[in-house]
């Protein structure tokens, strides 16, 4: 056995990060591509990284959402901008706390 859980029993926990979802998936893939694994592991392996990819995909786009540009006022202070379409609202002399 691969000792990877079924996906269809098994849910990803919400606090997995991105970093140990895309290791695990990389260890899946290997797997997959060694080729190796028994019909059944295979498939259940490849349930698994398509939660674990779906997991990523959603991490990044929180981070993308987060994203902000530092910019460099004229009297060399540090400030937080908004990327572009994001933060309507949001008060743009926001100073980097350090």
């Amino acid at each position: 056995m691969s000792g990877i859980p079924s996906s269809s029993t098994v849910a990803l926990p919400a606090d997995l990060s991105f970093e140990d979802a895309l290791a695990e998936l990389e260890r899946i893939v290997r797997g997959l591509e060694g080729g190796q694994q028994r019909l059944e592991e295979a498939i259940t392996a490849y349930e698994r990284g398509s939660l674990l990819r779906r997991h990523c995909e959603a991490k990044l786009r929180e981070a993308e959402m987060r994203v902000e540009k530092i910019v460099t006022a004229g009297d060399g202070s540090v400030q937080l901008r908004p990327v572009a379409g994001q933060g309507a609202g949001q008060d743009l002399d926001e100073e980097i706390p350090f």
